[in-house]
């Protein structure tokens, strides 16, 4: 039996309802930048949609939503536009104008998660510019199409932007921003001036710093005398941090050290190499100096390096970095290689306070048997005659190390380079004449020669990689030296009593040879054997 079909004809009263139902209506603007220019056409896009809307029959006005110098490729950076949606999503609102789809989102993916998510509720999006109506079945292809075209149009300015950027790098200009800049204004010349007493606060930071301080100590030392960053505000470690890192208080500057992933996502990434850097000498009056910088870095680098001592145990001459207690990372035990603590005892009602090897504490006799406890008061006396014996061969110890900084570089060291490198062009020459050779017909003999010269070339090069690591490792321990050389011939280090600072300076390290003897290596390698 064939099924019966009856057609139950459209209700024209209700599409006549729809028609006369009165729609809320909003509208979006958007400039894209800030400056005083687009001013004018930011006001005049609101009073154009406020007398559109209220003009016209039927509608009824839900609101002028607008993001002034806001980007396009990112919807959590337009507040307006983001009310709005929530707005839509509590049915406040029924039709959405917008002057084009660059003004709507210049990301396609956000422009059609929001156009289908309207649709979904019933409130569609006309796109004047575009004539686009997104109520229309056929708005779905059209729409995909032009905001393809605004964000490879917004792609485009980018890049733009991105190489005029990088053209003033390569020219070599700084931008410098004053308003977070501590020690620096913006000179009559338009380079950066100093500010003095900003100044005094950048190399007190920098003095602190290496006198052992943490960058948390740091940042309460400031708090607590009142000191506001450039910025006004409370000092913290990371500000302290930004300080010591930033080489603009040489007088040079290092350009494109970040840089932007792409227009959508805008997330800004270090730059490790993928891009070139730029560094720019002698920009501007500096107020550290590159060898106490270097310093800093040298120092921050090695603080980071440190184990922590809770770590499974292995001999080494390094523990944890304390800003509070130089001889954490100093004193090390000589039996087993594990740094020293310090604990307090209490016996009998009285406490005192010791160092002890880190291995004993922890595990006993397992892995070290023999290390002595020793007692904190006995341990600064005998540092403090081994200081006060060092000054008393300071300037010779300062002549020796002269001596050995004259001696540390190579003056062979370029020439063998360089006669390595005129040998490697003159075998790639025989090689390119070998190749011939066996293109003609005589290939055996010229393949095993080939080979043969192959081979020196490689070792050639491993022998000025090698060479240029001496060279760099040389040139490193000149720079260490130097700094040393700098402390010994300027400062004098005698001591009355115990101190954390004058340790830091001096002492590479201490290892405890026995109950009675310390060996304390000075900076330099300058040892000294200390009766306890």
């Amino acid at each position: 039996m064939q099924p019966q079909v009856i057609v139950i004809p459209a209700r024209s009263e209700v599409k006549n309802n729809m028609s006369q139902r009165q729609l809320n209506v909003a509208a979006y603007c958007r400039v894209s930048t800030d400056e005083d220019e687009q001013e004018t056409s930011f006001e005049a896009q609101i009073s154009y949609y406020t007398e559109k809307i209220n003009g016209s029959a039927g509608w009824r006005m839900a609101g002028i939503f607008a993001d002034e110098g806001i980007t396009g490729t990112v919807d959590t950076k337009r507040p307006e536009f983001l009310k709005m949606i929530r707005l839509c999503r509590n049915k406040k609102i029924d039709l959405i104008l917008t002057k084009s789809i660059s003004r709507f989102a210049r990301n396609t993916v956000d422009c059609l998660k929001y156009v289908r998510e309207l649709k979904s509720l019933g409130i569609g999006v006309i796109f004047e510019k575009e004539n686009i109506d997104t109520m229309r079945i056929d708005s779905e292809m059209l729409l995909t199409v032009m905001s393809s075209f605004a964000q490879a149009e917004s792609e485009s300015i980018s890049k733009n932007v991105s190489w005029g950027i990088r053209q003033s790098f390569k020219s070599g200009k700084v931008p410098i921003n004053y308003k977070f800049m501590l020690g620096y204004r913006k000179g009559a010349d338009g380079k950066p001036e100093i500010v003095p007493d900003e100044a005094e606060v950048v190399k007190e930071i920098f003095r602190k710093y290496l006198d052992g301080c943490s960058q948390n100590q740091i940042a309460d030392y400031l708090n607590g005398r009142g000191i506001l960053t450039k910025a006004g505000k409370k000092w913290y470690d990371i500000t302290v941090s930004n300080i010591l890192t930033n080489e603009k208080y040489t007088g040079d500057a290092i350009l494109q050290k970040t840089y932007v992933l792409d227009c959508i996502s805008k997330k800004r990434c270090v730059n490790n190499g993928e891009l070139p850097k730029y560094l720019v000498k002698g920009h501007h009056e500096a107020i550290i100096s590159h060898l106490e910088f270097d310093r800093v870095q040298a120092e921050m680098a090695r603080r980071k390096s440190k184990r922590k001592i809770a770590e499974k145990l292995t001999k080494t001459e390094n523990g944890k970095y304390s800003a509070k207690f130089a001889l954490s990372e100093l004193l090390i035990c000589g039996e087993c290689g594990t740094p020293y603590r310090r604990v307090t005892w209490t016996a009998k009602g009285f406490k005192e306070i010791k160092w002890r090897c880190v291995s004993r504490l922890q595990y006993g006799k397992k892995y070290c048997h023999n290390s002595p406890t020793i007692a904190e008061e006995t341990l600064h006396r005998a540092i403090v005659e081994a200081i006060n014996d060092f000054c008393k061969v300071q300037s010779e110890v300062s002549q020796t190390l002269r001596e050995s900084l004259t001696e540390v570089l190579d003056p062979s060291l370029n020439g063998s380079v360089k006669a390595a490198q005129e040998r490697i062009s003159e075998l790639s020459r025989n090689i390119d004449e070998l190749i011939k050779i066996a293109a003609s017909g005589n290939a055996e003999d010229s393949m095993t020669d080939i080979q043969k010269f192959s081979n020196e070339m490689t070792a050639l090069r491993e022998f000025i990689e090698s060479e240029k690591a001496k060279q760099s490792a040389a040139e490193k321990d000149n720079r260490q030296l130097e700094t040393v050389l700098d402390m010994l011939e300027k400062e004098d280090f005698r001591l009355t009593e115990y101190d954390d600072v004058a340790v830091r300076h001096l002492i590479e390290y201490i290892k405890v040879i026995d109950k009675n003897t310390l060996l304390i290596c000075f900076k330099g390698g300058f040892e000294v054997r200390k009766e306890i």
